[in-house]
């Protein structure tokens, strides 16, 4: 349990009609009435805080949201009372996309809430913009380092270094052999190459290793860093297991399923086949009433019937999509009605078709489907098919 007096975080203002909250660790306490959600428990309800507000889950974690473009509205950050050779402070875990509004954000934030409160360290879930775009901004800030999954660093600076007028030619043939036309391959191609570092301000030049099953001590609490894979190759999770409390980022979200895509960076994985096994991990890992602290949504509790749940999601879409292309070869793209229950638009079919690749790379490499090339294009299906 945390000390009551670990007040590091400047106290916020609350929703009028409620009084200030006092702490549990079930988060009972705060005033807000709890729901529940296909299985799943949400302590606070749907409160959550506004863009560039403060809340407090308990005196030591504190809860912001920063803007995120289109469906995903928001990303959830979390700051973590810190203590360094330089005294008290705060960590901040994932910064948001760099963005004018995410930076007015953080101005709000360091002017009111955070006033005059240290930084000690920045921490990054994985390499994806929305997770680590402000990152390097805030270590310049103030002056601190940048803590991360090796790999997903290694990813990260690998993007951001990679601007191109135009895209390489084997992302092109990528998108062919899923079979994109050739009128959306053009589309690509007058895009260029490098967005990714439109939304990732400059990284510092070294960092700080996060690995699985490390211990990482910030302030009160022990973190244990649990590693997933398929969302991105080494996702870090931090997992306080004395007080049952996980930040999750992308790897357990409550409402949404986090998207499986194949890499143009690693054309012969197998994402699924990870994201399925790091379910599994992370199964005989939490107890069921841990608190979960997601990238996007509301903390909830309900982690094994979660995890059960994405995993039966992948399973019952694998065997609905091997039936399907039994009865004739598909592209990848042909997949889109097989896998998602939405129409498919040009703001998400690149993220559609390296899914739906994941998908039919798992059926493939676990030997239930062939796939043959024809004139440059993959056709998932049956033997007897071609």
């Amino acid at each position: 349990m945390v000390a009551r007096d670990a007040s590091l975080l400047h106290p916020i203002k609350m929703a009028k009609k409620f009084n200030p909250p006092s702490y549990d660790m079930s988060l009972a306490d705060h005033g807000f009435d709890a729901t529940e959600y296909r299985g799943l428990t949400y302590p606070l309800g749907e409160h959550a805080p506004e863009i560039g507000e403060l809340y407090h889950l308990l005196p030591d974690i504190g809860w912001t949201r920063l803007p995120v473009p289109g469906n995903l509205r928001h990303i959830n950050i979390w700051l973590l009372a810190d203590e360094d050779e330089h005294g008290e402070g705060v960590a901040i875990v994932d910064t948001g996309l760099q963005l004018p509004d995410t930076i007015a954000a953080w101005e709000k934030l360091f002017a009111g809430p955070l006033k005059d409160k240290r930084v000690t360290r920045v921490i990054v879930t994985h390499f994806h913009p929305d997770h680590v775009g402000m990152a390097g901004w805030l270590c310049k800030k103030f002056g601190v380092r940048l803590w991360m999954n090796r790999t997903e660093w290694l990813m990260a600076r690998m993007l951001t270094a990679d601007i191109r007028n135009a895209p390489p030619e084997e992302a092109i043939g990528q998108m062919r052999l899923a079979g994109w036309d050739e009128a959306r391959l053009e589309n690509m191609r007058q895009k260029g190459w490098g967005n990714f570092a439109k939304a990732v301000s400059p990284l510092p030049l070294g960092h700080v290793r996060l690995f699985d099953e490390q211990l990482l001590t910030i302030g009160h609490r022990k973190w244990r860093i649990l590693t997933g894979g398929g969302h991105t190759p080494e996702h870090s999770c931090l997992y306080d297991e004395d007080n049952k409390i996980i930040i999750a980022g992308d790897q357990i979200l409550p409402r949404i399923t986090s998207n499986v895509s194949m890499m143009a960076s690693e054309p012969e994985a197998n994402p699924l086949a990870e994201w399925l096994e790091s379910i599994e991990k992370f199964k005989l890992r939490m107890h069921d009433d841990t608190l979960v602290l997601p990238a996007h949504g509301e903390p909830f509790h309900g982690v094994q019937q979660r995890l059960d749940y994405l995993a039966k999601g992948h399973y019952d879409r694998l065997d609905k999509l091997e039936a399907a292309l039994k009865q004739r070869p598909h592209r990848a793209v042909d997949c889109f009605g097989i896998l998602f229950d939405r129409d498919i638009d040009d703001s998400v079919y690149g993220l559609a078709t390296g899914e739906a690749m994941a998908h039919l790379q798992y059926l493939e490499k676990s030997g239930r489907i062939p796939v043959k090339i024809i004139d440059n294009v993959q056709w998932f299906g049956g033997a007897n098919n071609f």
